[in-house]
């Protein structure tokens, strides 16, 4: 329901020209189902999460390394809401595509997901085209937490503690799973006290692409998927709020 226009990209919670300016290549990608190329083009996905749109991610990622622009031992992928989601799925089912992952507010349960957000007839309309409880199965599997075996992406999650479009269980959900069946997986959660779905504070902000940044630092500028946790904390300025940070 969104796009990447051609324009400056310069978000807090987007790499673009933060990412660019420290050497690194940033593709923004209009995956099918995506606006901006007509109303067919943006139904291609309804019905039938993850594929093609996510698929998309890969074959793009794999099209800039035969280019010789992307090293693909050393790809990163990040989003929020949607793209958290595509986020969790790159980092889980697709895990060995990918070095690192930031997920912003975003979807690892589809189940969970309709009873707990505030746009479940959104979801059915534009997105599964069904309920959960019309096939429990296959929405359980195109959920980044029944993937949790193949993961090995580091992972970083952050999230509003009061967002309602996508509740923060998800987030928690997925962190649990990863440290619980794949313990050996560098993962982190935080929360953002008293932010939605989206940071709206400076601080958060600030604190939240510092983040970003560190964990793309550590994971991709090495290719070493074992590296230690990121253990320098943000340095917010002073009299502003922190974050709660499940470590």
């Amino acid at each position: 329901e969104a796009h990447d226009s051609n324009g400056w990209q310069t978000a807090y919670s987007k790499p673009g020209h933060v990412a660019a300016g420290q050497g690194y290549a940033v593709f923004l990608p209009n995956y099918r189902g995506s606006t901006g190329y007509g109303t067919a083009f943006s139904k291609q996905h309804t019905g039938n999460y993850t594929d093609p749109e996510f698929t998309d991610l890969v074959d793009a990622k794999r099209a800039l390394v035969a280019e010789g622009i992307a090293d693909a031992d050393r790809t990163g992928v990040t989003g929020g809401s949607y793209g958290g989601y595509a986020t969790a799925w790159s980092s889980t089912r697709w895990s060995e595509e990918f070095a690192a992952g930031v997920m912003f507010v975003g979807i690892s349960n589809q189940v969970s997901k309709f009873g707990t957000g505030d746009i479940p007839y959104e979801m059915y309309n534009v997105h599964s085209g069904k309920w959960p409880w019309d096939d429990w199965m296959a929405m359980l599997e195109v959920s980044p937490i029944y993937h949790v075996d193949k993961a090995s992406t580091p992972l970083l999650i952050m999230h509003g503690e009061e967002d309602t479009r996508v509740d923060p269980g998800q987030s928690l959900e997925l962190y649990r799973a990863m440290k619980i069946r794949k313990p050996d997986v560098p993962v982190r959660l935080v929360f953002y006290p008293g932010e939605g779905h989206g940071n709206q504070k400076a601080a958060a902000r600030y604190d939240y692409n510092l983040r970003m940044m560190r964990w793309f630092d550590t994971y991709l500028k090495t290719g070493d998927r074992d590296a230690p946790l990121p253990a320098e904390r943000p340095v917010l300025p002073a009299g502003t709020t922190g974050v709660s940070s499940d470590d």
